[in-house]
């Protein structure tokens, strides 16, 4: 043909390879900016130390003299419990403080004091049941005031296009920092102690808010879009509940999350610690079975940069269905082998849901009302976990550990029906136009 450019066709069938690079590389130019590089540096610091403290403190109570699933389950708790009173409080805060990043800081301060004091009543021989639930009990109010707050944080480290990136970093760097932190928690915790592992924990949450102190995004005035001063605490927590219940997509999956946390959380806090130690080889195993549900977690991260979903919500609660499939694995029980692949398939999947279910929520709520929306996300979808942790050890020990997992199943496998809801199915992601004023909104 004649006038044909053959330049033109190589350039467009290379397009389409260049494209995928081209949009790695502008999410990995996020990092220039000095505020998100540094919640980044924070999570990776403060998250290797999460990874171990959950291996160091179930295998820490299960050593005590008397140790028990029970006592172990009564440390958890006092760990949830603060999510009752202080989650829908902590988004109260978070959407009044000029700085969120200050916040984060003082509460990544105050879990700091709790897991040194931890560390050391392990290390000078003085830990015990009670005395670990009181220290949990303040690390747990920390981390209830922390989760709203960094969701409310994030919109303002990145522009709204690039919002599910900023997200997926966030978890990028936590995933990373978990699979170091959970395998070298299981290492510690088996030659060392836990004692030593809850102490590098505590330097990791000290390093975490010293890093968050110097963030200066997130600075806003203590006023509504009408500029008026909120008058009271229950006005934010009534305009929040309002903001929350006005989407039927947001109460109905956290409404379903309640029930199914409580299946996972049993599992994870501790039947799957008392299946390792009755079954397995106890922590080291354990630690396996963690380090692969936290690499799934890195591969799901990885995968969630690249989705851009039109339907987000129908995607995520697709993912979501693979939460049974680890519990299922140790309700059997299959080999080790086996369960650390179910628990990698479903970290892939859990991080695929938490990117989607972010960056809907800070694409959907209003800015100055998002942290308290959070909060209700984070306090509907936690407020029964103290009961599971709770009975958790007498279940098992009343109805035998394989059946109270097969419990753990069903009560995972609730969330499915979120997708009978054409909200849940139906919710698109906002038009990704260069307009910055423009947001979604259902």
């Amino acid at each position: 043909m004649e006038g044909r450019d053959d330049t033109a066709d190589v350039a467009s069938s290379e397009a389409p390879a260049r494209r995928p690079l081209r949009r790695w590389r502008d999410d990995l130019r996020l990092i220039e900016s000095r505020d998100l590089r540094l919640v980044l540096l924070s999570r990776l610091v403060s998250d290797f130390g999460t990874g171990m403290a959950p291996i160091a403190l179930a295998f820490g109570v299960l050593a005590l003299p008397g140790g028990s699933a029970s006592g172990l389950g009564l440390v958890l708790v006092a760990a949830a419990l603060p999510r009752l009173v202080f989650l829908l409080l902590g988004g109260v805060i978070a959407d009044r403080v000029r700085s969120r990043a200050r916040l984060l800081a003082a509460t990544e301060a105050v879990a700091a004091i709790a897991q040194l004091t931890a560390a050391m009543l392990f290390l000078t021989g003085h830990a015990s049941v009670p005395a670990l639930a009181a220290v949990a009990l303040v690390n747990g109010t920390s981390r209830s005031i922390f989760y709203p707050t960094m969701t409310g944080l994030v919109p303002h480290l990145a522009p709204g296009d690039a919002l599910q990136s900023a997200n997926a970093l966030i978890r990028l760097s936590m995933s990373l920092a978990g699979i170091l932190g959970t395998a070298l928690g299981g290492l510690l915790v088996a030659t060392a102690g836990a004692g030593w592992a809850l102490l590098v924990d505590a330097v990791t949450y000290a390093v975490s808010a010293a890093l968050l102190a110097a963030v200066r995004a997130g600075t806003t005035p203590r006023v509504d879009d009408a500029g008026i001063e909120r008058a009271s605490v229950v006005d934010d927590l009534l305009h929040g509940w309002h903001e929350f219940v006005a989407r039927r997509w947001v109460w109905l999956v956290v409404v379903l999350f309640s029930f199914a946390n409580v299946g996972f959380t049993m599992t994870i806090g501790v039947l799957g610690p008392v299946r390792a130690q009755t079954s397995f080889s106890g922590a080291t195993s354990w630690a396996v079975v963690m380090a692969a549900f936290m690499a799934g977690s890195l591969v799901g991260v990885v995968a969630a940069m690249r989705l851009r979903p039109e339907r987000p919500m129908l995607v995520a609660m697709l993912a979501e269905l693979t939460i049974v499939l680890p519990v299922a694995s140790l309700a059997v029980p299959m080999p080790v082998a086996v369960v650390a692949a179910m628990f990698f398939v479903n970290g892939l999947a859990l991080n695929v849901f938490e990117i989607l279910w972010s960056t809907s929520l800070q694409q959907h709520i209003p800015p100055e009302s998002l942290s308290r929306v959070a909060s209700y996300d984070w306090f509907g979808s936690m407020a029964l976990t103290p009961v599971a942790l709770a009975a958790a050890g007498p279940l098992a020990a009343g109805i035998g550990l394989g059946p109270a997992l097969w419990v753990s199943c069903a009560l995972c496998s609730v969330t499915a029906v979120a997708l009978l809801d054409p909200q849940v199915r139906r919710l698109r992601a906002p038009d990704r136009s260069p307009d910055p004023g423009r947001r979604g909104r259902v």
